[in-house]
């Protein structure tokens, strides 16, 4: 597998930046975002899972429940793992281990199997780049046989949100059908540069007008044998609600990346190449909160938010770089006064 090829391939459809998130707060009787006391990680916590087979089966739910109260209270305040320590994501892991090892009261076996996985569903954390929930940079990571070439994807994916820090991350999501995942990866980019000589007023920063859209891919998913993960086989990759005037008319037309056509081009041309199928794994899921690990084990988080698997309608967004928003904010707050 040439390096190159990769990098080729995976240049196109990705964005990367900082936005905050909000964490919902559904009414259940285990509700993970209950406002009752999170309390802090501590040796306490690890006591009482260590001693899991002397305990009875409530006060297991109850460290349970704690675990997760406190999981979510560091992920929230990293924006999803985004500026998190080195420190703090060990820290994280660790809550995440003992999740997954003491997953009693309230989690699924089986987990890819159950409906409840169905749905609509808001990354929360990871402990690598938010772009890797697409099954397109999942199924980029399948096509590396060895270590090195694992490495090198790797920095890879730094290098790439390196290069694109001056954009913000807005919404990821993964939309789960039966047979069918849909990852939407929205994404904020200031499109008019600070420009102090060239305005009448003094301005600390660029303009307010930004480019918008959303990077969607979509993948079709199996569920492994054991009903812990998925095979990902990949499909498409398109930009969906542009708000480019001229350039959204050509992506509403249909224009998008077919990865399969790509992959068959690849088998019959390059000897020894396979289309990557990568298994995604789901290591706890409850009616609120699933956890899922790739094929090296990153951690993804995630927030149920509706049981809807509709992918996401962008066709309200209008294509005018936000110019009419602005407007429309400008005469509210200023010419109204």
């Amino acid at each position: 597998m040439k390096i190159s090829i990769l990098i080729g391939t995976l240049l196109i459809p990705s964005s990367s930046g900082f936005s905050p998130i909000t964490c919902r707060q559904p009414a259940t009787k285990s509700n993970i975002l209950s406002e009752r006391a999170n309390p802090l990680y501590s040796s306490e916590v690890n006591s009482e899972i260590d001693t899991v087979n002397g305990i009875s089966s409530d006060k297991l739910i109850n460290v349970k429940d704690n675990l997760l109260s406190n999981l979510l209270v560091k992920t929230s305040a990293s924006d999803r793992g985004q500026y998190s320590t080195e420190i703090e994501k060990a820290e994280i892991e660790n809550i995440v281990k003992q999740i997954e090892e003491n997953s009693t009261g309230g989690s699924v076996n089986d987990p890819t199997f159950s409906s409840s996985i169905q749905g609509t569903w808001e990354l929360l954390y990871s402990n690598t780049q938010l772009f890797r929930s697409s099954p397109f940079f999942m199924a980029g990571r399948g096509v590396c046989e060895t270590e090195e070439q694992a490495k090198q994807y790797d920095w890879f994916c730094d290098m790439h949100r390196a290069a694109l820090a001056i954009s913000n991350i807005g919404k990821v999501r993964q939309i789960i059908s039966a047979s069918r995942m849909v990852s939407e990866f929205e994404v904020k980019v200031g499109s008019v540069p600070f420009l102090p000589d060239l305005t009448p007023f003094a301005y600390s920063g660029g303009l307010p007008v930004t480019i918008d859209g959303a990077i969607v891919s979509s993948a079709d998913i199996t569920s492994t044998v054991d009903g812990n993960g998925w095979e990902i086989y990949m499909d498409t990759v398109e930009i969906k609600g542009s708000n480019i005037p001229l350039l959204r008319a050509i992506l509403d037309n249909g224009m998008k990346l077919q990865s399969r056509d790509l992959a068959s081009f690849l088998e019959d041309n390059v000897s020894g190449y396979t289309t990557p199928r990568p298994i995604f794994k789901t290591t706890y899921l409850d009616d609120n909160l699933r956890i899922s690990r790739d094929q090296d084990g990153k951690i993804f988080v995630y927030g149920k938010v509706s049981d809807d698997v509709t992918a996401t309608d962008y066709s309200e967004v209008n294509p005018d770089l936000g110019l009419n928003r602005l407007w429309d904010g400008f005469k509210t707050s200023i010419l109204s006064q």
